[in-house]
């Protein structure tokens, strides 16, 4: 059965005279077979773009030796990657009021697929580079375009349980990256960290041809082009700064410092020109207007600083402060990554039923306990020991980090919903990007005198950061209070009913 197919089941249902409207607030409404298996379709998309953030650094030793470049430019092939999934999120929302998210999620993951087979055949390091930097803007749509369809289909009382699904991809896929990259190394040439992307983008397409909703044709306003320059400019300058940071250890480095003034006036500007600009490339206003959504983004900033500074950390540790190789630093890392897919959707019913600000805010304290414990472990600590830290520590990153996200979209209409989606990626992979950089300064100055020093400070930063996490998270538990009780729509349902209206025509999908 096709969208459309399912689309004109919903209808009729709705249609029916006394039948119960399938986005009743409700957090024990059943969710669906046709929107699960959406959600399955939209995996195949978020798995790939995922798993690419991670997979080519285990092979940027073999890029070097095999096409005659030093470390410092093959580096770029990941570099590149990640600063163009900043470059293409300020699309995301314009493209898909545009064209529908469905069309953008099937255009981006055709587009990722063929940059993929492009990559795994590139004859030099700079063409290499060059068509990461394209299969990177088209990874960067996959995540918000899907969350959008999902979003959309789904309705706010159940957006929880079917994000969290998703969000077991977009958290796991960057922890198998390392592991998977490890195997085909091992038996295998590098050019397979890309071509491996080939068969996933396959069934993720054929899937998305039969079953994903396309999404209405809208009245999108004309492209704010200066907008999409000074965004386009920002954001790249603003992560390579924190990324040079990082390189360079020093905050005054004449690199760091001309990235850094280019990219946060370019983000200042591109903050004014929303707010005054009738038809903007982002509708920043709601920032001004909705105190969850303000407080859900702030709140996905800081966890995402600890999601992926975090990925920074613990393959240091492993590899550096205990001695494992690359194989054994990435099986060692499945526990974490299985710790936070098992715990998803445990979060996800619990945001649905209690609201994201709680949820969070116990995952952010569990967060602060667990890197004091790592602060306060030794580097020799036993195996056993580790294993158990680190599955709290994953455990703890799916309830800090998920409903927040989640909040943020439950707030919004749907025809808000792709700017949101493309706002909250944007807060959380700078958020990253900053929380990276830091660590890695930590790490860099301590560890030639100190190794362990300097993790017990990295994990001290990371404890700091998880207790501003958690002030967020209570702000954003006060704000979904009032909202609640001033009847905003699309605020989640409390316990035992009384929940606020949610927006009209959510959990209905849409026409392929």
């Amino acid at each position: 059965m096709t969208g459309a197919a399912d689309d004109r089941l919903g209808r009729r249902h709705q249609d029916q005279p006394g039948a119960k409207p399938s986005s009743e607030p409700s957090s024990e409404q059943r969710i669906g077979w046709p929107v699960w298996r959406l959600a399955g379709v939209i995996v195949f998309g978020a798995f790939a773009s995922g798993m690419d953030a991670s997979l080519a650094n285990i092979g940027l030793k073999s890029i070097s030796s095999d096409l005659g470049s030093t470390l410092a430019t093959t580096q770029w092939v990941t570099s590149g990657y990640l600063l163009a999934l900043a470059v293409s999120l300020p699309l995301s929302g314009w493209l898909g009021r545009r064209y529908g998210p469905g069309r953008v999620w099937l255009a981006s993951l055709v587009a990722f697929t063929v940059a993929s087979g492009l990559c795994a055949a590139a004859p030099t390091v700079a063409g290499l580079i060059a068509l990461r930097f394209l299969q990177g803007l088209a990874g960067g749509l996959l995540i918000p375009a899907g969350q959008t369809v999902l979003g959309r289909a789904v309705g706010s009382a159940r957006l929880g349980r079917v994000m969290a699904t998703l969000g077991i991809v977009v958290a796991v896929a960057p922890a198998l990256g390392p592991v998977i990259g490890g195997l085909i190394l091992h038996g295998g040439s590098w050019r397979w960290l890309f071509a491996i992307n080939l068969p996933i983008g396959a069934v993720g397409l054929a899937l998305g041809l039969r079953y994903l909703p396309r999404g209405e044709r809208g009245r999108a306003p004309h492209l704010d082009w200066p907008g999409l320059l000074l965004i386009s400019t920002g954001l790249p300058a603003l992560v390579y700064a924190l990324t040079a940071w990082g390189d360079r250890g020093s905050l005054a480095h004449p690199v760091v410092v001309g990235a850094l003034a280019v990219g946060v006036g370019a983000l200042a500007a591109f903050v004014a020109r929303c707010l005054r600009h009738r038809e903007p490339l982002l509708d920043l206003r709601l920032y001004r207007r909705n105190q969850v959504y303000r407080a859900a983004t702030v709140t996905t900033g800081l966890t995402g600083m600890i999601l992926f500074g975090s990925g920074l950390v613990f393959p240091l540790y492993l590899q550096v402060g205990q001695g494992q190789s690359v194989l054994a630093t990435g099986l060692r890392l499945l526990g974490l990554g299985a710790a936070t897919a098992l715990v998803m959707p445990a979060a996800g019913r619990l945001t649905d039923r209690h609201g994201g600000g709680v949820v969070s805010a116990i995952g952010c304290a569990t967060l602060v306990a667990v890197s004091v414990a790592f602060a306060l472990l030794p580097l020799d600590a036993g195996e056993v020991v580790i294993q158990i830290v680190l599955a709290l520590f994953g455990a703890a990153t799916a309830f800090a980090a998920v409903p927040a996200g989640i909040a943020a979209y439950k707030t919004v209409t749907p025809e808000q919903l792709p700017d949101a989606t493309t706002t909250v990626n944007i807060v959380q992979r700078v958020g990253g990007a900053l929380g990276g950089a830091l660590l890695a300064v930590v790490i860099a100055r301590n560890l030639p005198d100190d190794p362990e020093g300097a993790f017990r400070h990295a994990f001290w930063l990371i404890a700091l950061t998880g207790l501003l996490g958690l002030l967020s998270a209570l702000w954003l538990h006060h704000a979904l209070r009032g909202a609640e009780q001033s009847g905003r729509t699309g605020c989640a349902p409390r316990p035992g009913g009384g929940s606020a209206p949610v927006e009209p025509g959510a959990g209905v999908l849409e026409d392929a």
